[in-house]
Protein backbone atom coordinates (compact mmCIF):
# COMPACT_ATOMS: atom_id res chain seq x y z
CA UNK A 1 0.00 0.00 0.00
CA UNK A 2 1.34 3.43 -0.95
CA UNK A 3 1.79 6.16 1.65
CA UNK A 4 2.70 9.84 1.98
CA UNK A 5 5.56 11.39 3.92
CA UNK A 6 3.28 12.83 6.59
CA UNK A 7 1.92 9.33 7.23
CA UNK A 8 5.43 7.89 7.48
CA UNK A 9 6.50 10.61 9.95
CA UNK A 10 3.41 10.05 12.12
CA UNK A 11 4.02 6.29 12.14
CA UNK A 12 7.69 6.75 13.06
CA UNK A 13 6.67 9.06 15.91
CA UNK A 14 4.19 6.44 17.13
CA UNK A 15 6.89 3.77 17.14
CA UNK A 16 8.94 5.81 19.63
CA UNK A 17 6.15 5.71 22.21
CA UNK A 18 6.04 3.10 24.96
CA UNK A 19 2.89 1.77 26.59
CA UNK A 20 2.09 3.24 29.99
CA UNK A 21 4.09 6.45 29.64
CA UNK A 22 2.94 10.06 29.53
CA UNK A 23 3.56 12.13 26.41
CA UNK A 24 3.44 15.92 26.17
CA UNK A 25 2.29 17.95 23.18
CA UNK A 26 2.98 21.60 22.46
CA UNK A 27 1.23 24.07 20.18
CA UNK A 28 0.35 23.53 16.51
CA UNK A 29 1.91 20.07 16.16
CA UNK A 30 -0.73 17.87 14.46
CA UNK A 31 1.87 15.39 13.19
CA UNK A 32 2.84 14.70 16.79
CA UNK A 33 -0.78 14.41 17.87
CA UNK A 34 -1.44 11.93 15.06
CA UNK A 35 1.56 9.86 16.10
CA UNK A 36 0.55 9.86 19.76
CA UNK A 37 -3.02 8.80 19.05
CA UNK A 38 -1.80 6.14 16.62
CA UNK A 39 0.37 4.69 19.37
CA UNK A 40 -2.65 4.76 21.70
CA UNK A 41 -4.75 2.89 19.12
CA UNK A 42 -2.11 0.22 18.49
CA UNK A 43 0.65 -0.82 20.88
CA UNK A 44 0.23 1.71 23.73
CA UNK A 45 -3.38 1.53 25.02
CA UNK A 46 -2.34 2.85 28.45
CA UNK A 47 -0.81 6.04 27.04
CA UNK A 48 -1.73 9.33 28.72
CA UNK A 49 -1.41 12.81 27.24
CA UNK A 50 -0.25 16.10 28.76
CA UNK A 51 -1.13 19.13 26.69
CA UNK A 52 -0.01 22.75 26.44
CA UNK A 53 -3.20 23.44 24.47
CA UNK A 54 -5.59 22.14 27.09
CA UNK A 55 -3.16 22.62 30.00
CA UNK A 56 -4.25 19.28 31.41
CA UNK A 57 -3.78 15.53 31.37
CA UNK A 58 -6.09 13.04 29.67
CA UNK A 59 -6.19 9.41 28.62
CA UNK A 60 -8.88 9.53 25.90
CA UNK A 61 -8.78 11.30 22.55
CA UNK A 62 -10.80 12.83 19.70
CA UNK A 63 -10.12 12.91 15.95
CA UNK A 64 -7.73 15.71 15.06
CA UNK A 65 -9.25 19.01 13.97
CA UNK A 66 -8.17 22.54 13.18
CA UNK A 67 -10.91 24.95 14.26
CA UNK A 68 -11.78 22.46 17.02
CA UNK A 69 -8.24 21.45 17.98
CA UNK A 70 -9.01 21.80 21.67
CA UNK A 71 -11.53 18.95 21.50
CA UNK A 72 -8.62 16.54 21.46
CA UNK A 73 -7.79 17.63 25.00
CA UNK A 74 -10.38 19.77 26.74
CA UNK A 75 -13.22 17.30 26.36
CA UNK A 76 -11.25 14.48 27.96
CA UNK A 77 -9.12 16.13 30.65
CA UNK A 78 -8.69 14.20 33.89
CA UNK A 79 -7.36 17.37 35.45
CA UNK A 80 -6.52 20.89 34.28
CA UNK A 81 -3.72 23.11 35.56
CA UNK A 82 -2.07 26.32 34.39
CA UNK A 83 0.80 26.38 31.91
CA UNK A 84 3.39 27.55 34.45
CA UNK A 85 2.42 24.75 36.83
CA UNK A 86 2.59 22.24 33.98
CA UNK A 87 6.11 23.30 32.91
CA UNK A 88 7.61 24.00 36.33
CA UNK A 89 5.83 21.54 38.63
CA UNK A 90 3.99 18.70 36.90
CA UNK A 91 6.28 17.78 33.99
CA UNK A 92 9.51 17.48 36.06
CA UNK A 93 7.69 14.94 38.24
CA UNK A 94 5.88 13.06 35.45
CA UNK A 95 8.92 12.77 33.10
CA UNK A 96 6.89 12.72 29.86
CA UNK A 97 8.27 12.12 26.41
CA UNK A 98 7.91 15.16 24.17
CA UNK A 99 8.49 15.93 20.48
CA UNK A 100 9.75 19.43 19.65
CA UNK A 101 9.96 20.98 16.17
CA UNK A 102 13.20 23.01 15.94
CA UNK A 103 13.68 25.91 13.57
CA UNK A 104 17.44 25.27 13.80
CA UNK A 105 19.24 22.24 15.20
CA UNK A 106 22.96 21.48 15.40
CA UNK A 107 24.93 18.24 15.41
CA UNK A 108 24.70 17.97 19.21
CA UNK A 109 20.90 18.30 19.23
CA UNK A 110 20.82 21.83 20.62
CA UNK A 111 18.03 23.79 18.96
CA UNK A 112 16.62 27.25 18.37
CA UNK A 113 13.02 28.48 18.31
CA UNK A 114 13.75 32.14 19.14
CA UNK A 115 14.83 33.94 15.96
CA UNK A 116 17.06 33.72 12.90
CA UNK A 117 19.66 36.42 12.38
CA UNK A 118 22.42 37.75 14.60
CA UNK A 119 20.68 40.99 15.58
CA UNK A 120 18.09 39.99 18.18
CA UNK A 121 16.34 43.37 18.06
CA UNK A 122 16.02 43.19 14.27
CA UNK A 123 16.18 39.50 13.28
CA UNK A 124 15.86 38.10 9.80
CA UNK A 125 12.95 35.98 11.06
CA UNK A 126 11.19 36.08 14.42
CA UNK A 127 10.19 32.54 15.43
CA UNK A 128 7.19 31.44 17.56
CA UNK A 129 9.21 31.46 20.79
CA UNK A 130 10.36 28.98 23.38
CA UNK A 131 7.28 28.41 25.59
CA UNK A 132 8.47 25.76 28.08
CA UNK A 133 11.36 24.45 25.96
CA UNK A 134 14.20 25.96 28.07
CA UNK A 135 12.53 24.64 31.23
CA UNK A 136 11.97 21.09 29.99
CA UNK A 137 15.11 20.37 27.98
CA UNK A 138 17.56 21.10 30.81
CA UNK A 139 16.38 18.10 32.84
CA UNK A 140 14.43 15.75 30.54
CA UNK A 141 15.64 12.31 29.47
CA UNK A 142 12.86 12.07 26.88
CA UNK A 143 13.58 14.77 24.29
CA UNK A 144 12.55 13.91 20.72
CA UNK A 145 12.68 16.15 17.65
CA UNK A 146 10.93 16.21 14.28
CA UNK A 147 11.55 18.25 11.13
CA UNK A 148 8.89 17.95 8.40
CA UNK A 149 11.09 19.60 5.74
CA UNK A 150 14.79 18.75 6.03
CA UNK A 151 17.17 21.50 4.80
CA UNK A 152 20.49 23.20 5.50
CA UNK A 153 18.53 26.18 6.85
CA UNK A 154 17.38 23.99 9.75
CA UNK A 155 20.35 21.63 10.21
CA UNK A 156 23.14 24.11 10.92
CA UNK A 157 26.73 24.07 12.15
CA UNK A 158 26.01 26.86 14.64
CA UNK A 159 22.71 28.10 16.08
CA UNK A 160 21.75 31.76 16.00
CA UNK A 161 20.22 31.35 19.49
CA UNK A 162 20.00 28.46 21.94
CA UNK A 163 16.57 27.68 23.38
CA UNK A 164 16.57 23.87 23.63
CA UNK A 165 19.48 22.10 25.33
CA UNK A 166 20.92 19.07 23.57
CA UNK A 167 24.18 17.23 24.25
CA UNK A 168 25.75 20.42 25.55
CA UNK A 169 28.83 20.73 27.79
CA UNK A 170 26.76 22.81 30.24
CA UNK A 171 24.24 20.00 30.80
CA UNK A 172 24.07 18.76 34.40
CA UNK A 173 20.87 16.71 34.23
CA UNK A 174 18.93 14.85 31.57
CA UNK A 175 20.16 13.12 28.46
CA UNK A 176 19.78 15.51 25.53
CA UNK A 177 17.91 14.64 22.34
CA UNK A 178 17.36 10.92 21.82
CA UNK A 179 15.80 10.80 18.35
CA UNK A 180 14.88 12.89 15.31
CA UNK A 181 12.58 12.14 12.40
CA UNK A 182 12.57 14.24 9.22
CA UNK A 183 11.07 13.82 5.78
CA UNK A 184 14.37 12.24 4.70
CA UNK A 185 15.30 9.81 7.49
CA UNK A 186 15.59 8.90 11.16
CA UNK A 187 18.48 9.88 13.43
CA UNK A 188 19.84 9.30 16.92
CA UNK A 189 22.67 10.81 18.97
CA UNK A 190 25.23 8.05 19.45
CA UNK A 191 28.20 9.50 21.35
CA UNK A 192 26.37 12.85 21.49
CA UNK A 193 26.48 13.53 17.73
CA UNK A 194 23.62 13.27 15.28
CA UNK A 195 23.70 9.94 13.43
CA UNK A 196 21.62 8.67 10.51
CA UNK A 197 19.94 5.34 11.35
CA UNK A 198 17.43 4.94 8.48
CA UNK A 199 16.76 6.70 5.17
CA UNK A 200 13.26 6.93 3.72
CA UNK A 201 12.15 5.27 0.49
CA UNK A 202 13.65 6.95 -2.57
CA UNK A 203 16.23 8.93 -0.56
CA UNK A 204 19.99 8.33 -0.55
CA UNK A 205 22.51 8.96 2.21
CA UNK A 206 24.27 11.41 -0.10
CA UNK A 207 21.07 13.43 -0.57
CA UNK A 208 20.56 13.63 3.19
CA UNK A 209 24.13 14.80 3.74
CA UNK A 210 23.74 17.44 1.01
CA UNK A 211 20.74 18.89 2.85
CA UNK A 212 22.50 18.90 6.24
CA UNK A 213 24.80 21.77 7.22
CA UNK A 214 27.25 19.62 9.20
CA UNK A 215 28.94 16.24 8.78
CA UNK A 216 26.56 13.42 9.65
CA UNK A 217 27.59 10.24 11.38
CA UNK A 218 26.08 7.12 9.81
CA UNK A 219 25.10 4.01 11.75
CA UNK A 220 26.88 0.83 10.62
CA UNK A 221 23.52 -0.90 10.13
CA UNK A 222 21.82 2.05 8.39
CA UNK A 223 18.90 0.84 6.26
CA UNK A 224 15.66 1.93 4.60
CA UNK A 225 12.87 3.04 6.94
CA UNK A 226 10.21 0.31 7.23
CA UNK A 227 6.92 1.35 5.59
CA UNK A 228 3.66 1.86 7.50
CA UNK A 229 1.36 -1.12 7.76
CA UNK A 230 -2.08 -1.21 6.16
CA UNK A 231 -3.68 -1.01 9.62
CA UNK A 232 -1.62 2.05 10.58
CA UNK A 233 -2.61 3.82 7.37
CA UNK A 234 -6.28 2.96 7.89
CA UNK A 235 -6.22 4.37 11.41
CA UNK A 236 -4.51 7.60 10.33
CA UNK A 237 -6.67 8.21 7.27
CA UNK A 238 -10.08 7.08 8.45
CA UNK A 239 -10.13 7.25 12.26
CA UNK A 240 -7.50 9.56 13.78
CA UNK A 241 -7.13 12.33 11.18
CA UNK A 242 -9.67 11.99 8.35
CA UNK A 243 -9.37 15.73 7.58
CA UNK A 244 -5.62 15.40 6.92
CA UNK A 245 -4.63 18.13 9.41
CA UNK A 246 -1.24 16.43 9.88
CA UNK A 247 -0.37 17.30 6.25
CA UNK A 248 -0.24 21.03 7.07
CA UNK A 249 3.22 20.59 8.61
CA UNK A 250 4.74 19.15 5.43
CA UNK A 251 3.27 21.66 2.97
CA UNK A 252 4.05 25.28 2.14
CA UNK A 253 2.72 28.10 0.00
CA UNK A 254 -0.42 27.59 -2.08
CA UNK A 255 -0.71 23.88 -1.26
CA UNK A 256 -0.85 24.63 2.46
CA UNK A 257 -3.34 27.47 1.94
CA UNK A 258 -5.63 25.26 -0.13
CA UNK A 259 -5.54 22.47 2.46
CA UNK A 260 -6.32 24.94 5.24
CA UNK A 261 -9.36 26.16 3.36
CA UNK A 262 -10.50 22.62 2.61
CA UNK A 263 -10.24 21.57 6.27
CA UNK A 264 -12.11 24.65 7.51
CA UNK A 265 -14.86 24.12 4.93
CA UNK A 266 -15.29 20.51 6.06
CA UNK A 267 -15.44 21.69 9.68
CA UNK A 268 -18.17 24.16 8.72
CA UNK A 269 -16.19 27.27 9.59
CA UNK A 270 -16.05 28.74 6.06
Amino acid sequence: MDYTIDELIAVCIAHQIRDGEIVAQGMATPLVAAGYVLAKCTHAPNLRFASAIGQGICQNWSPIGLARAEELWLGHALMSIGFVSVAADALPQLHPAEFFRPAQVDAAGNFNNVAMGKDYTNPRLRLPGTAGIPDVTVYSDEIYLYVPRHSRVIFVERLDYLSGLGHHPARRRGAGARYLISDLGQFDWADGRMRLTTYHRGVTIQQIQAKTGFELAVAPDVHETPPPTAEELHLLRDVIDPLGVRRLETLGGAARRDLLRDILEKEGVL
